[in-house]
Formats: C-alpha cells, structure tokens, sequence
C-alpha cells in the first residue's frame, strides 16, 4: 500500500524527452481536487542510462512514479514485482514506492484504453484494427484481448514488425492477421480502428475515411485534431483520443500512489483541456 496520504509526498514522470508530458497537468489537477496540499508532481529528462541511477537517489518521501518511453521496460529490472498486466506486454508505465523501500510496477495504459472506450459506449467490438505496431500497439493488443471477441487485424511497415506483434499476440491468446501498411485504408472499415502510430503516420488515410465509419481511438492528442480524426468526426464517426487514453491512465495511477479512490477525472479533464488549449 502507498504511504498515507497525509504524509508529505512527491511523485514525477519520467522519460526522453519529457517536457511535452501533460502529466504533471493531471496529477496536479487530482491532488488539488482531494485536497492533497502537501503533494508535489513533477517531470524528469531521464534516458535509459540515467534510470539506475535515479532510483539510487529516491527517498522515503516518493510515492510513485509514471513512465514514458523509452523506459517502460528498462525499469523492469529495477523493481521488486512487476503485476501480471504489466508482464503480460513487459511494459511497466507505472511505480508505487512504498515507505519500506519496495517498488512495484503495473501498466494501467491498458486498463486505460478499456475505460476510455468503455466511456464512449464500446465495451464489446466483434473485430479491430490497429494501425502501427510500436509499444503503444501492444498495449491495444492487450486492451483487445478484453473486449474484442473475433479477429484483430495489424497494418505494419516491416516483416520485423509483424513478428513482433505475432508474438505478442501469442502471448495475449488474441486471433491477429497481419497486413502491409500498403493496405492500411482498408482498416478503416473495421468496426474499431486504433491508430497507435506517431504524429503524420496516419495523416495520408484520411482521404480513405469511409462515408459512414464507426469508431476511431487515436491515441495522439498534441496536435489534436490528426486529419485521420478530423475526417473521421467530419463523416459521423465516433473519435476516442489520445487525451482520454491519458486521463484514465492517469486515474489509475493517481488511486495507486495516494491510496485514494475514485480520482476526480472530470477536475483532470478540465485541466487537461485548458492546458491543451493554451499549446
């Protein structure tokens, strides 16, 4: 359990680069909503040599720690117990720090994108797409194999890729068809896209949005819209961002490293939009 709440505590997001991370946004937003004045959130430029030595320097004040890349696995060695969902993509963006020196990891990206689409209505899909095949994707993968009940179809650049994405969904128990990026257009009419891939990967398919598409979770949200989730709010679709991906995340670990629960999401929401708004 993290330390009690009343404590002077401190918590941060690490990861290369960082300065972009709406985090401390978020974080912040919780603690002032749950009256946690002693709390302090902060970011750290931290690269996968630099970690070790991070930990090293933590003290009994730290509560927890959120991860972005390029260290969600390069913390897995540095901690005591890593949770199964976690494991199950070996993947850690989460560390509670308790008080008796133990660091444990979760992954709550992946609890994460079931409740950002579960709060637009999507709770069962009969297929999925997902466009990319990067970190973010196999934790698509992992959230699919919740609530997806029939194939999942990947569009990948590179044969490296499509074996990697195999494997995960080996892994997951998920029933994955692998398909050329060439190809991608023809995703868009899966009853679920997931665009898991950077900023302007996606831009050119936005001519091959169908007349009447269902749901998109995109998971960038700076810049917010993509031309991909654009066209697709422009035809009718339902759009799920990237935003709503980091505030659910964000929920998750909020409750993991105060011990309090719920975390007010529509306070984190209005601070992410505003400071959204003011990039």
């Amino acid at each position: 359990m993290p330390a009690p709440a009343t404590d002077r505590r401190r918590a941060a997001v690490l990861g290369s680069p960082i300065a972009h991370s709406l985090s401390p946004v978020l974080h912040r937003a919780a603690y002032a909503e749950l009256g946690l004045a002693d709390w302090t959130y902060d970011h750290f430029d931290v690269d996968e040599a630099a970690l070790p030595g991070f930990f090293e320097g933590l003290g009994p004040e730290w509560a927890g720690l959120s991860l972005t890349m390029p260290l969600k696995r390069a913390v897995i060695p540095l901690l005591d117990s890593v949770s199964e969902t976690a494991a199950s993509v070996d993947a850690v963006n989460t560390v509670v720090l308790t008080e008796d020196g133990r660091r444990t990891g979760d992954n709550t990206d992946i609890p994460g994108i079931v409740a950002a689409l579960r709060e637009h209505g999507i709770e069962k899909v009969e297929s999925a797409a997902i466009l990319g095949a990067g970190a973010t994707a196999s934790s698509a993968l992992a959230a699919l194999a919740r609530i997806c009940t029939g194939e999942v179809t990947v569009h990948v650049r590179s044969a490296a890729r499509a074996a990697e994405m195999r494997g995960w969904a080996e892994r997951l128990g998920v029933d994955v068809r692998l398909a050329d990026w060439a190809d991608a257009a023809e995703a868009l009419r899966a009853p679920l896209v997931v665009a898991t891939t950077p900023a302007g990967a996606t831009d050119a398919l936005a001519g091959a949005v169908p007349e009447m598409p269902t749901t998109l979770f995109d998971v960038l949200y700076d810049p917010w819209p993509t031309a991909l989730a654009a066209r697709w709010s422009a035809h009718g679709g339902a759009v799920v961002s990237g935003l709503d991906l980091l505030l659910h995340q964000a929920v998750l670990q909020v409750e993991q490293m105060t011990g309090r629960a719920p975390a007010p999401l529509a306070a984190m929401r209005k601070a992410g939009e505003h400071a959204l708004a003011d990039r």
